[in-house]
């Protein structure tokens, strides 16, 4: 009896993400929450029933000094900013996991991609050939779409396929240097239960296809769907098992698109991809500041130039106020592309530390070009073009401002200070109100650096222009001579605004 009492208590489900064990079947995991994971694996897990099996002398462990390390070196894609995020561009045996909403570009940069390779020379001479595997379109429709952006190619090879062993099949008989899975949700095995996209098909369809990458030496590029939550579809082990997970992000109401490596075994996490989307197609952009910033002839009250670091790529960016008198009993406040209770605290900040009175006001603040700042850094440009929108005090053109602002109104340092100032100083701005600190900056010819240590002081020291004084004592010449008449009102008001 107690044998038996034993046997009936022997975990026989498990959660395949988690690895969470019970007796009986239950449709949520107890340890990590998630629902459908958990399936049965027998009465003993634990057995182990795997046994040594013998090595060939081929199959022999070597010294890692005789490993050809040549074999594993970069081939760019011809795509600049997607080679920039890979680390240097695909790796032969290398899997990589494209992900992002549906709509948000994925397909068609692939697809370029695709067409950029195939269009290449490899090191025998011959033209490098992409196996592009769809099974949400038809081919008639990818056509379509590489006609567009211009991906045809003699070697770039199409078939829509869902079945997982006739994909398995094509990938033998062409033998591609590269191919392209649209999307991994969408192959299926016959071998395994389950839907298309189910927690075992995906764990099937890319252990085999990893497999098949692996030991043909094939870069493999996975289109994968992701969650309402931003997280991508199906089980995490399909993170785990891929060398490269890339986030495809980006505003549907906006051109530009940033691809970011999540997870990158050949390189940096740290850089990004800057795209802008079209009807043409998609196509990298070097220097993407120019997206977010307005050109104007003349200054604007409510705006602020500040720079934030994408990963190690500094951005440019401008952040716009409004400040307007309330005509209900509770002020508005209205925030896009920014953090909502940040401004809230920064909005706190201004009214207590540098006394203006917001108490009454509608706050609209927004960035320009549908770009998102989650980064402290922007705080200060925050604060200045919401002071410039109340004090109708427009910021000198060429001046920019970053720094992290404190509930006290101290100003913080924040990483990358020099790679932000060289930035700004290159696009052609000349002076920088940034938060004081004891790294050694160094500013390039021609460009002012003024380092403070609260906000109160950053504002005001950002709203002077020190070429305003060299019009002023010009009009006190002109003045001497005779009569002028000047409005200094427009765009460079008088000190007392912001004294």
């Amino acid at each position: 009896m107690a044998s038996s009492s034993s046997s009936r208590r022997t975990p026989n489900y498990r959660c395949t993400e988690c690895g969470w064990t019970t007796i009986k079947w239950v449709g949520r995991c107890g340890e990590c929450g998630e629902w459908g994971t958990v399936t049965e694996i027998g009465t003993d897990p634990t057995a182990g029933r795997t046994t040594a099996t013998a090595v060939t002398e081929a199959q022999r462990a070597v010294p890692i000094s005789d490993v050809d390390a040549s074999a594993a070196r970069f081939h760019p894609t011809g795509v600049s900013e997607l080679d920039r995020v890979l680390g240097g561009g695909l790796i032969p045996g290398a899997v990589i996991l494209m992900a992002g909403e549906p709509g948000i570009g994925k397909s068609t940069l692939v697809l370029d991609v695709a067409g950029q390779v195939a269009s290449q020379t490899g090191e025998d001479g011959t033209r490098r050939k992409v196996l592009y595997i769809t099974g949400e379109e038809s081919a008639a429709q990818v056509r379509l779409r590489a006609d567009r952006i211009g991906a045809v190619a003699d070697t770039l090879f199409l078939t829509a396929e869902t079945d997982l062993g006739r994909a398995l099949g094509q990938i033998e008989v062409i033998d591609p240097d590269v191919v392209v899975v649209d999307s991994v949700q969408t192959l299926q095995s016959t071998e395994v239960e389950g839907t298309a996209g189910g927690v075992n098909q995906i764990r099937e369809v890319s252990a085999a296809l990893i497999k098949a990458a692996k030991t043909r030496g094939i870069t493999t590029l996975l289109i994968g769907h992701v969650t309402k939550d931003g997280s991508i579809a199906g089980p995490r082990l399909l993170e785990h098992l891929v060398d490269v997970v890339c986030q495809f992000d980006g505003d549907r109401h906006s051109r530009l698109r940033m691809v970011r490596a999540v997870k990158n075994r050949y390189g940096s996490t740290d850089e990004v991809g800057c795209f802008d989307l079209s009807d043409a197609g998609i196509h990298s952009v070097e220097d993407p500041s120019g997206l977010f910033l307005t050109s104007g002839a003349d200054p604007v009250e409510g705006t602020a130039i500040t720079v934030t670091l994408e990963g190690r790529r500094p951005l440019l960016a401008e952040v716009q106020a409004l400040v307007s008198q309330s005509e209900g009993g509770t002020p508005r406040r209205t925030v896009s592309g920014l953090e909502t209770p940040r401004v809230n605290m920064l909005i706190a900040v201004l009214v207590r530390r540098m006394g203006l009175n917001l108490t009454r006001d509608d706050v609209y603040v927004s960035t320009v070009g549908g770009m998102k700042m989650a980064e402290p850094a922007a705080d200060l440009s925050v604060a200045a073009a919401i002071a410039s929108s109340k004090t109708e005090t427009p910021i000198p053109s060429g001046a920019i401002a970053f720094g992290e602002i404190g509930l006290a109104g101290e100003l913080r340092p924040v990483p990358g200070i020099q790679r932000r100032i060289t930035e700004a100083a290159r696009l052609g701005f000349d002076r920088a109100v940034v938060p004081a600190t004891t790294e050694g900056l160094t500013a390039p010819d021609g460009f002012t650096l003024v380092q403070k240590t609260n906000v109160k002081d950053a504002v005001r020291t950002l709203f002077r222009d020190p070429r305003r004084a060299q019009r002023r004592e010009a009009r006190v010449v002109e003045e001497i001579a005779g009569p002028s008449h000047h409005d200094d009102a427009r765009g460079y008001p008088p000190l007392s605004i912001i004294e």
